[in-house]
């Protein structure tokens, strides 16, 4: 079984948050005043979130990534996983973590079950790390990326927002760690998810990411794989790993998105920037799995056809990256 939109797009991909809490309060993602925390009896339970995931999968989803806020601090997230890599028909359980317990769970994630691993890091400069993230220790992201490498992940990709004048300056440090290493270094677009003003100014395309990178190395293009996500994948001639370019602003992929979002609340969103207004709690609570897959089939078959987001816009929407699980 799988679901075909009305835009003739495979739906197969899940990303579900599993809390909206952080241990980082990186610049892009929430206001410097942080966010409303859900309550704790808002949040949905790991076996209602495992329903969700089944009955996913039930009806075509063959990926499912975990996400937050960061999933690492949520507690019982290991056993969670576990379980989640026992249901019949699921073909990737894969994460994204801010890598900043990695270092002690790597191990752990690698016997739940987690096929490859994302990992956000938006400079390798100890200062920089800092003032993105308000507050971040590099030096235990750049750990738990090792201890992922040494425990046997094979398939790590690291996740740069490129921000102008903040961190654009280190785009060949950060494609030089593919050379030697299986990394796949993504370049994803600054977004205006916050509602900036002259948000503009510290979005830098794909396409001068890449013209850049070509000034300095002999870059190729990769073919995409079955259940990749969004980037468009480049490889340094001669280098182990891949670049990936993520361009939701410049050159956006909405004709080839094949992903639904669920929120660590129950919101479920066709798009990263809906307004998940319909909500999976009622057919939890009532024990109505056969509502439950209509609904999130439901809303797979009417993904729009493409977000609104464009450079010219000023009046987007307020959206706090680590309560949708972006």
């Amino acid at each position: 079984m799988s679901i075909i939109d009305i835009y003739g797009r495979k739906i197969n991909y899940l990303r579900l948050s599993v809390t909206d809490r952080c241990n980082l309060r990186c610049s892009y993602c929430m206001p410097a005043q942080g966010i409303r925390k859900h309550a704790h009896a808002d949040m949905l339970s790991y076996e209602q979130l495992y329903r969700i995931a089944k009955s996913s999968v039930a009806i075509g989803v063959e990926k499912i990534r975990i996400t937050g806020g960061e999933p690492l601090v949520r507690n019982g997230i290991l056993g969670f996983l576990s379980d989640l890599k026992q249901i019949p028909g699921l073909k990737k359980l894969v994460l994204t973590t801010n890598g900043v317990f990695l270092g002690d769970m790597a191990e752990d994630l690698r016997s739940a079950g987690v096929e490859s691993i994302n990992i956000s890091l938006d400079s390798m400069r100890p200062e920089v790390f800092f003032s993105i993230t308000r507050g971040g220790d590099l030096s235990k992201v750049l750990a738990g990326i090792k201890a992922a490498e040494q425990t046997g992940f094979k398939h790590l990709k690291i996740n740069m927002v490129v921000m102008r004048g903040v961190n654009d300056d280190e785009i060949l440090d950060f494609a030089a760690l593919t050379i030697n290493k299986p990394f796949n270094v993504r370049f994803i677009e600054y977004m205006p998810t916050l509602k900036e003003k002259n948000w503009q100014s510290l979005m830098v395309p794909g396409d001068e990411l890449l013209k850049r990178l070509s000034e300095r190395y002999r870059m190729q293009k990769v073919t995409h794989e079955a259940l990749d996500g969004p980037a468009v994948n480049y490889q340094i001639q001669g280098a182990v790993g891949k670049l990936g370019f993520i361009t939701p602003i410049s050159s956006h992929f909405c004709q080839d998105c094949n992903r639904i979002r669920v929120t660590s609340s129950g919101a479920v969103k066709s798009c990263l920037f809906d307004d998940g207004k319909m909500s999976l709690k009622p057919f939890l609570e009532n024990d109505d799995d056969v509502g439950l897959r209509e609904a999130l089939r439901q809303v797979a078959n009417m993904k729009p056809h493409r977000h609104t987001l464009m450079t010219g816009e000023a009046d987007n929407h307020l959206y706090n990256m680590s309560q949708i699980g972006g």
